[in-house]
């Protein structure tokens, strides 16, 4: 096994000269932290504190967990894991009463590192009962708005592009975003709502030079499509909010009432870089049960290990969870665009290097 080698030139970020580099860009982290809690206290949410220790740390097969060990006074061990995102916690605090909340915390995800990727993160996560979709976008860019006041800048520029945040963001529909940029119809390769075969995808990623491998989902292409097609185009000028994503890829989002080969899910992106996550929350335990299963039944395919399903939550869904919309903001990846940082590491106190 390959170790981290112990004598990195990096790792002494403590030193005066190199800390003073980013010392503004902290600086501002903390005043945009401030305007966040801010934010969420006028609107009457609580703030929340879930554990970072979990039975189940997601359900994403492509994300992988930090795993730990359980030890009671009397020696029994058991497996927990850190937290992903405090997702699964929160929808239980929805069935217990709650009805506006957030939580600002540190999220951890391994095998995760890079100019915008860092193990150990900041998320921040909130929820609204009785909310469509369209509410947390005006959050966002309610947000947005909050932090360039902080920062006192109204543009961002990061990955060659340039983006006034004070502008209306824009929104334009997977399927709508797949034409304009990829030339693809990705509704129509779909063979089945839910689980569709990857043949037609395939077909259209050859097509339009996009690379594949022989044990690739449709799941697997369509996000490597957005990725390499899509995404650089999105938050130019202006934010962009690509919604209605395909149900595949619907994760904890309900079907779209109308449309239902589509999910009432959004990400918001800024030049070109993904901020936030957002569902209009499945509350049927019977489907996100099949749902969970065959994703872990694909991670342990794929990487030879799975999470075990959270059954408290699943208990909490069918006691029922009322109508709600929830979303996770990147709080790092924010602080980079509102300074000007183009790595992640500029804006952590103490990053791991």
């Amino acid at each position: 096994m390959r170790t981290l080698p112990q004598n990195n030139p990096m790792s002494d970020w403590w030193r005066p000269e190199r800390f003073a580099v980013k010392r503004a860009h902290l600086e501002a982290r903390a005043k945009i932290l401030s305007a966040l809690r801010g934010y969420f206290a006028q609107e009457g949410f609580v703030e929340v504190d879930t554990p970072a220790l979990q039975r189940s740390p997601c359900m994403e097969p492509h994300l992988h967990a930090f795993k730990t060990e359980l030890q009671t006074p009397h020696g029994e061990t058991e497996d927990f894991y850190l937290a992903t995102s405090p997702e699964f916690t929160c929808k239980k605090l929805l069935v217990a009463g709650m009805e506006r909340i957030y939580q600002l915390s540190h999220m951890y995800r391994n095998a995760e590192h890079s100019s915008r990727h860092h193990p150990e993160f900041m998320l921040l996560e909130w929820y609204r009962v009785n909310a469509d979709y369209d509410a947390l976008m005006d959050d966002c860019e309610a947000i947005l708005k909050a932090v360039c006041a902080v920062t006192q800048r109204t543009h961002c520029d990061y990955n060659g592009m340039n983006c006034d945040i004070m502008k209306k963001a824009t929104r334009i529909t997977v399927a709508d975003a797949f034409l304009k940029y990829a030339g693809v119809d990705v509704l129509a390769s779909m063979d089945h709502p839910q689980h569709p075969s990857a043949t037609k995808i395939f077909e259209e990623a050859k097509r339009i030079g996009v690379r594949t491998a022989q044990d690739d989902t449709w799941d697997d292409v369509v996000l490597r499509i957005i990725g390499e097609k899509i995404e650089p185009h999105l938050g130019q000028d202006a934010p962009c909010f690509l919604t209605d994503y395909p149900l595949p890829l619907a994760a904890l989002a309900r079907a779209k009432p109308g449309n239902e080969r589509v999910a009432e899910r959004f990400e918001l992106y800024v030049c070109g870089l993904e901020l936030a996550n957002a569902f209009v929350e499945l509350t049927d335990a019977g489907i996100q049960r099949g749902r969970f299963e065959a994703d872990m039944k694909l991670r342990k395919l794929r990487y030879g290990s799975d999470y075990p399903i959270d059954e408290e939550f699943l208990q909490a869904l069918a006691h029922g969870m009322p109508q709600a919309a929830g979303i996770a903001l990147g709080v790092d990846r924010l602080v980079m665009l509102a300074t000007g940082a183009q790595h992640i590491d500029d804006v952590l106190w103490a990053p791991i290097t």
